[in-house]
């Protein structure tokens, strides 16, 4: 799908993610996978979600990368840099990039549909909704979406820690906005959670790639 058939919508869409290089990204996947397919597993999941996005109706469509796009890119996406520090700096920082609602998520859950998300990037998703907030299994969280994108509202908030979602779901809350809830989703961190987050979308190219190892998931 090329960037002018895919639908559009007043939401800014950004998938925040690092270039998937062995050593660098899912290093809890190791053991039981080796660096180099622990990065194969992230490159089939960055390429489910960016592939998911392009049918999604979005203003605009930004993937905010710590690296340099490869092969799993698309076509259909603005390319831009990570800004240096933590976490919750980097989020706040691709917000404000934003003018008007804008809607974040992740590289870890390949299983995202457009159903899933279509509460928030619907017509009237904003409609007496200041903030959509995703929470994720392990006590973070998979997406963020602002009607007005304050990097302030993210910046400070510690991350990956079994509390960051809930702190960040107060911070909002707690600057009276009024928060809707998306789903929640498992984030694929560990071998158990490939497994079940591959069940869940079994048709996806990380099903097929983790199939694909599945004699590593016994080593």
């Amino acid at each position: 799908m090329s960037e002018q058939t895919a639908p559009t919508g007043a939401t800014t869409v950004l998938v925040i993610a690092k270039d998937p290089v062995p050593g660098r990204v899912k290093t809890r996947l190791t053991p039981p996978f080796s660096p180099a397919e622990a990065a194969e597993l992230a490159a089939a999941a960055l390429e489910d979600t960016l592939r998911t996005v392009l049918t999604l109706p979005a203003l605009r469509r930004v993937l905010v990368l710590e690296g340099r796009p490869g092969p799993w890119m698309p076509q259909g996406f603005d390319v831009q840099p990570q800004s240096e520090g933590t976490l919750d700096r980097r989020i706040a920082a691709a917000f404000g990039t934003c003018t008007g609602p804008a809607l974040l998520i992740g590289m870890d859950t390949p299983q995202i549909t457009p159903a899933l998300l279509a509460p928030a990037l619907s017509p009237g998703g904003w409609d007496g909704c200041d903030a959509w907030f995703g929470p994720a299994e392990d006590g973070g969280f998979w997406a963020l979406g602002l009607a007005e994108p304050d990097p302030g509202l993210v910046r400070g908030v510690p991350m990956s820690l079994p509390g960051t979602g809930g702190i960040q779901r107060a911070r909002l809350t707690g600057a009276g906005l009024t928060v809707r809830d998306l789903p929640p989703l498992r984030d694929v961190d560990t071998a158990d959670d490939a497994l079940r987050v591959a069940a869940d979308a079994p048709h996806g190219r990380f099903a097929t790639v983790l199939s694909r190892l599945g004699r590593a998931v016994v080593r």
